[in-house]
């Protein structure tokens, strides 16, 4: 059975137990061996486990649970989402955009507020005014899908989208720069059928409008 060789401990501890949660060792929901099993198992002290089963539950792996022990709560580690986000090629991220948007244009055609709509407006005048500069019109987009997603009055939804902005921005800024053609009349358009939508409360057209939208982005790619 592997054990830890070199410093630092724990965080070897920690990899050595996840290694062997992946691999069907512990099912999920099943309970983790005590201390005194698992320390000499990976040749470490029981501090050590402790702090290398602390690190796996902040990372969503393990559960402590009081007077009961510790338990599998997830089979694998998410990977830092920055880091996916930076791997992940134009397609994928507004595929991902997709999945996102078009559920928030639903909920804010729902939901929307007279102030939401007056924000919506505002932005989509603003993205208007900025159809000639990549960059400066790349950011008036991304506020204007923004103040949709905020409609929506999700928390999650709207955190998905404020972390995705960094790699969503140069994402779009590269798409656009290999088209070569942006802020067209029939893009605005779309964006103000989009509006439109969500001011009347049609929720499955607005859900479409944004899809249709972001499909001919992906598809102008594929």
């Amino acid at each position: 059975m592997a054990q830890v060789r070199r410093a630092p401990l724990a965080d070897q501890a920690a990899e050595l137990l996840l290694e062997r949660i992946r691999s069907g060792e512990w099912r999920l929901g099943e309970k983790l061996p005590g201390e005194t099993t698992l320390a000499p198992q990976l040749g470490v002290g029981r501090s050590t486990v402790r702090e290398a089963i602390r690190q796996l539950a902040g990372r969503g792996v393990l559960a402590s649970r009081q007077g009961s022990g510790v338990f599998v709560t997830a089979l694998d580690a998410p990977e830092d989402w920055d880091a996916v986000l930076r791997r992940a090629g134009i397609i994928s991220v507004i595929e991902a955009r997709i999945a996102i948007e078009s559920e928030a244009a639903a909920l804010a055609a729902a939901r929307r507020t007279p102030a939401d709509l007056r924000a919506i407006r505002r932005a989509l005048a603003r993205r208007a005014e900025h159809r000639f500069d990549i960059e400066t019109h790349v950011d008036a987009d991304t506020v204007f899908h923004r103040t949709i997603v905020a409609a929506a009055h999700n928390p999650v939804l709207i955190e998905l989208f404020d972390t995705f902005t960094p790699r969503l921005r140069e994402a779009m800024i590269d798409m656009l720069r290999i088209r070569k053609e942006f802020g067209g009349d029939s893009d605005h358009a779309a964006h103000a059928q989009l509006a439109d939508a969500i001011a009347a409360r049609d929720e499955v057209a607005a859900a479409e409008r944004s899809r249709a939208h972001l499909l001919t982005l992906r598809d102008g790619l594929a």
